[in-house]
């Protein structure tokens, strides 16, 4: 069944979007992330225009996050006060990356940047997380005869950030007497990469979370949910007021597949061990960062076609 997209300027299979949708909601509710990292990829790659799909992406991912972070706010997973520092950062983030999208835009190299910024950052922190994740599968294994429990990981900057000032007690994370300024500017930083590439930030927020913060898995992927759904929402906002790049058709038929889709997502999560939901998301993350080198160093096989369209200006 095809549907016009109106700012997208172009038809595309209903099903095809929905089905789309549903995937990406599963992984955000298993992974705690938006799933914009994989979403505005998949929709270039079908024809949506990079800057409808970036906006539009982040739309939907303010849904998929409800519905996520709703699951583990019920699961008890959702630390609310690290939650409100990190999305404080994340809407002064939004608010520069939304100016920046204009810029690049005017200049017409919104869409290289765009891939060249996912291929590096997809490629380090998935190469980062999927040795770290194996490490610890690999320990888990050697430790048979000794229970393993999931607790908080050890802070690889612990003594760095125990000296910095504005210092908190996170007692959902378990954590005490810690900065709350890195939550702030790793909420800031993921809030310009929510505006540029349309994602939720979880690929950095969460192994941030994890392995710099010293949060459990299991809270930081519930906190990070939590987060995202304001954060994305003040995006979307402001790049439909100053860009005019949201196609509400295409947020909407994403939204219905993805709120479905996160609710699996987070019953599955409870089936997994923290170490193996790390390393999985590594994958999934390293396999779209090869994708997207490969389409920057392979020569399109029709060179029209990498025309901006109607929603690329």
């Amino acid at each position: 069944m095809e549907i016009y997209l109106p700012i997208a300027g172009m038809s595309i299979n209903f099903f095809l979007v929905i089905g789309i949708g549903a995937l990406v909601g599963f992984l955000s509710g298993l992974f705690g992330v938006g799933g914009g990292f994989l979403l505005t990829p998949l929709m270039m790659m079908i024809g949506i225009p990079a800057p409808v799909a970036a906006a539009s992406d982040s739309n939907q991912i303010v849904a998929a996050a409800s519905s996520g972070a709703y699951a583990h706010w019920r699961l008890g997973n959702v630390d609310i006060k690290m939650g409100i520092i990190i999305l404080s950062g994340g809407v002064a983030g939004g608010t520069v990356g939304v100016q920046l999208v204009h810029y690049l835009r005017g200049i017409g190299n919104f869409e290289f940047v765009m891939k060249v910024v996912y291929v590096l950052m997809l490629g380090l922190i998935g190469g980062a997380m999927f040795i770290e994740s194996l490490r610890a599968i690999r320990r888990s294994q050697r430790q048979v005869a000794t229970p393993a429990v999931e607790g908080v990981p050890t802070p690889k900057h612990g003594t760095l950030f125990s000296k910095l000032p504005l210092k908190m007690d996170f007692h959902r994370s378990g954590l005490k007497n810690t900065s709350a300024i890195f939550p702030f500017l790793i909420g800031m930083a993921v809030g310009i990469l929510a505006a540029l590439l349309g994602v939720g930030g979880g690929f950095i927020m969460v192994p941030a979370m994890i392995y710099v913060i010293g949060m459990p898995t299991i809270v930081a992927i519930g906190t990070d949910l939590f987060q995202i759904v304001l954060s994305c929402a003040n995006v979307t906002l402001q790049q439909a007021w100053v860009n005019k790049t949201v196609d509400l058709l295409l947020a909407l038929i994403l939204l219905f597949g993805s709120t479905i889709g996160a609710q699996f997502g987070a019953l599955a999560s409870k089936r997994l061990k923290g170490e193996q939901i790390r390393i999985l998301l590594a994958i999934i993350v390293l396999a779209m960062a090869v994708k997207l080198f490969v389409d920057l160093v392979v020569e399109p096989s029709l060179l029209v076609s990498i025309a901006p369209g109607k929603g690329g200006h």
